[in-house]
């Protein structure tokens, strides 16, 4: 069973050696006709408050899987350096997105990779570095979050584990190799995600 662990890893990951990936292709079902990841908080787009916190961790590479690779948020994404990978079947769930992501970021060399989803803009940068913190190739090859009752991204996983990742089905995406991450725990709120439009509002 996972445990929430705070201590870091002997050896810390450099955020150089890493693919950052964000995950933006979802159908936001749950939130009407609108695409949740463009509608307005604190003034951008949802999706760009996720993005931006990646940009200030500064990895090595910064990853985007959209939708399209010619749509408001693709543009809006790739003018912040991140390079866009479609999604041909987002209708296939999340895992789909996942292995579209961890594809492309196979294609490099960094150490591990960094899943975040695009419609968690309350992560903190400082919360992402105690993932890092956490990591450790060997005894630490999976890192999640935590918000006390369960694992979830953001989660950092080890290049060894590129292939499961590639292999999920539906939604479940890495939920399986999350049963025996170590855990960091993240601030009050800080891990919720918005599904639908009252979400914005609280």
């Amino acid at each position: 069973m996972a445990t929430t662990i705070e201590a870091a890893g002997p050896d810390l990951i450099d955020a150089r050696d890493i693919a950052a990936i964000l995950l933006a292709a979802g159908g936001s079902r749950r939130f009407g006709a609108d695409d949740k990841l463009l509608a307005p908080l604190a003034g951008e787009p949802l999706a760009l408050h996720a993005a931006r916190r990646i940009v200030e961790l500064a990895p090595g590479r910064r990853i985007a899987v959209c939708r399209d690779g010619d749509g408001q948020l693709a543009r809006r994404l790739a003018a912040l350096d991140f390079e866009i990978v479609v999604n041909p079947a987002p209708e296939a769930g999340l895992s789909q997105s996942l292995a579209c992501g961890i594809a492309e970021a196979a294609r490099g060399s960094e150490t591990a990779a960094l899943i975040a989803l695009a419609d968690m803009p309350f992560v903190g940068v400082a919360h992402l570095r105690r993932l890092l913190a956490r990591f450790d190739a060997a005894d630490a090859p999976v890192v999640a979050s935590t918000d006390g009752s369960t694992a979830m991204p953001p989660a950092l996983f080890a290049r060894s584990l590129f292939g499961a990742l590639q292999e999920g089905k539906g939604d479940r995406g890495a939920k399986t190799l999350l049963a025996d991450a170590a855990l960091v725990a993240a601030g009050d709120g800080e891990l919720a995600d918005i599904d639908r439009p009252e979400d914005l509002e609280s």
